[in-house]
């Protein structure tokens, strides 16, 4: 492949990857040639019938493993497994989300804890797994995935903006600490992407969302998945500690 954004010969791991974005950045991986290993939570059957869509489309053998990845046993055994038959992880996207909305003085206990276990959590947990890999071999790159509410807040999402904001957080964080070893730690914040976090919106809320987007169209989540294969790719391998934001002008 003669692609300015090749990835052959690499291996990525993508959190949260059967459906929405992290489907969406699995696909566009794999056409540009990385090994891609898939993680989802909820359901075997879709991790299955995901891993055969690759297969069948690209022609390739594809690994998928089901588990929280708020569960930091289960997130290493996934690694041990990534070691053992692979001996090698060049590209972590930690895509896995969840979004639990309320007011303040409606938050509840489990909400919180939940929520930031997932986003919070899940992206310490695979972040230091992962750079223990890519260590041996002195590169990576690392995506965090966080959210244009993580920087710039929203009513009814305390939550689920504190977790982002932490995410931006331990990215600025693990970039300084990693890249004397050439590792690149990024993340990216959408805006308002057409997934299943936005179904829920009432039409009043939909349109009020859309209307704060200067592009005057919702994102796609193909629209992420390019900001993911350009961090992936070499074309990246300057840039760290960087948070891109992915949202159509909704904050300029």
């Amino acid at each position: 492949m003669t692609s300015i954004f090749n990835l052959e010969g690499k291996v990525a791991f993508i959190t949260g990857s059967t459906r929405g974005q992290g489907w969406a950045e699995a696909k566009l991986l794999t056409k540009y040639g990385a090994t891609v290993i898939l993680n989802g939570v909820h359901s075997q059957e879709l991790l299955d019938q995901r891993k055969e869509e690759l297969k069948k489309e690209f022609n390739i053998d594809v690994d998928g493993f089901l588990f929280d990845v708020g569960d930091v046993e289960a997130t290493q055994n996934c690694y041990n497994t990534i070691f053992k038959k692979y001996k090698r992880l060049d590209i972590l996207v930690n895509n896995a989300g969840m979004m639990e909305d309320n007011l303040v003085g409606m938050i509840k206990k489990d909400d919180i804890q939940n929520t930031f276990s997932t986003n919070t959590t899940g992206v310490i947990n695979n972040l230091q797994l992962a750079a223990r890999l890519m260590m041996r071999n002195k590169s990576g790159s690392i995506i965090n995935i966080s959210s244009i509410v993580g920087k710039v807040g929203n009513e009814g999402q305390v939550v689920y903006g504190g977790s982002k904001a932490a995410v931006i957080g331990i990215t600025l964080s693990a970039a300084r600490e990693l890249a004397p070893m050439n590792i690149r730690v990024n993340a990216i914040a959408p805006g308002f992407i057409n997934t299943d976090f936005i179904k829920s919106l009432s039409p009043e809320k939909y349109q009020e969302r859309l209307n704060s987007i200067k592009m005057k169209r919702v994102g796609q989540p193909e629209d992420v998945a390019n900001a993911v294969l350009f961090f992936a790719s070499d074309m990246s391998k300057y840039i760290t500690g960087q948070v891109l934001g992915v949202d159509g002008g909704m904050i300029m």
